[in-house]
């Protein structure tokens, strides 16, 4: 019989804070209601503060990061264009295979599952393009299965050092609401995430953010779409309402967990994100472990993905805190199942909360044959913790 709750240290879905649940335990609503719009205005306004944009706009759609994907997609291209897209993690692989299956021409970059957006060789290869083929380049910001986070800032670099007109995808499921994202500043075309990860909501919402140059081709684009149409969206959204029957319980969860993330400040929760995943690496350093990131400089802030030796299985790590100590990590996806387990630390986490996914981790590794020494995990992590405590303190003082 298990006691207690279940500790939940996946990358998603995230830990749904109880103010958040609440505010989700309303009757149902009449949608068509002439009230029931202005109360949903707010969401947009404050979503985009949440993608860094002032000049997009921001769609949700009823579905998953999947369905924006589909949405960004069959909105702004024509079957046959041609798009630059790398593979180096599962979800990334997961886009190409949607490209091609709505018939996109992928040109495609293969590396290792832990590498970054290949930065040099979409130079190359935008720079080559001189009659301007290349109708999109996709990156996945966070790459979930790997907990590696690419830099979008040096993509638009690239892009415009080589002059080209190439929409931005970004795919920032994992990320937006948990690490910085600048829409804007970047340049960001369409940025996709999801309710059920740094927004901190039961999954049901595909949310998406686009640029003014997107809804320019959305004008154009020739690729069939009915339910995800930009044209729908945009008439409805106008007045707070949606054309299909929307999830009325996540979108008052959702003005709760906005409510949380602005009052905390967004610059803060970065910050707390970054502070809580120093520590969950710290505690992999101090295990003798690696992480899936091929440089510490990639490393994501929203989940880490923890290589176990030669001889363990990963599986049994998770199995083993799953069974016995009724904590569940995140599993490695593709060719890392069996080689990784994955903490995932964004959403409603604190220090007291990582902490116990390290102690916990310590426990299953050790029974899963890793030669470690308890508690070397957890001091390591509480080292950074108190450090960066004292750090906010002096700078409040001063």
């Amino acid at each position: 019989m298990r006691t207690g709750i279940n500790h939940l240290f996946i990358p998603g879905p995230t830990n749904v804070p109880e103010t958040v649940r609440q505010a989700m335990n309303v009757p149902m609503q009449d949608q068509r209601a002439h009230d029931f719009g202005a109360q949903n205005l707010s969401l947009f306004t404050d979503l985009k503060q949440v993608f860094g944009t002032t000049t997009g706009e921001v769609m949700l759609f009823s579905g998953s990061g999947t369905g924006a994907w589909e949405a960004a997609i069959t909105n702004t291209l024509s079957p046959g264009d041609k798009v630059l897209m790398a593979r180096h993690g599962h979800f990334s692989t997961l886009w190409v295979e949607m490209a091609q299956r709505l018939g996109l021409q992928v040109d495609i970059i293969d590396l290792p599952w832990g590498a970054g957006a290949p930065i040099s060789e979409f130079a190359r290869r935008l720079g080559a393009d001189r009659r301007g083929e290349i109708k999109a380049v996709f990156v996945t910001h966070n790459e979930t299965a790997t907990g590696v986070t690419s830099d979008i800032a040096a993509v638009r670099a690239v892009l415009d050092d080589a002059f080209h007109d190439a929409l931005l995808f970004v795919d920032g499921v994992s990320s937006v609401g948990a690490l910085a994202f600048r829409m804007d500043d970047w340049g960001v075309d369409l940025a996709v995430t999801g309710s059920q990860k740094g927004l901190m909501l039961p999954a049901g919402l595909g949310i998406l953010g686009v640029s003014q140059k997107a809804l320019a081709a959305s004008k154009t684009a020739t690729m069939r779409r009915s339910y995800f149409e930009f044209g729908d969206q945009l008439k409805h959204n106008a007045g707070g309402y949606f054309p299909y029957t929307p999830p009325t319980q996540l979108l008052h969860g959702l003005r709760k967990s906005l409510d949380r993330m602005l009052d905390e400040g967004l610059d803060n929760v970065v910050a707390r994100h970054h502070r809580l995943a120093s520590g969950v690496r710290a505690a992999v350093a101090a295990w003798g472990l690696q992480t899936c990131a091929e440089h510490p400089s990639l490393a994501s802030d929203s989940v880490t993905a923890i290589r176990v030796p030669d001889g363990v299985d990963a599986c049994a790590v998770i199995r083993i805190a799953y069974d016995r100590y009724n904590a569940s990590f995140g599993s490695g996806l593709g060719p890392l199942n069996g080689k990784v387990f994955r903490i995932g630390h964004l959403g409603d986490l604190n220090e007291g909360m990582c902490l116990t996914a390290i102690a916990i981790a310590e426990l299953a590794l050790v029974e899963a044959g890793v030669n470690l020494t308890f508690g070397s995990g957890v001091a390591a992590a509480q080292a950074v913790y108190i450090q960066s405590k004292a750090a906010t303190v002096r700078l409040a003082a001063e």
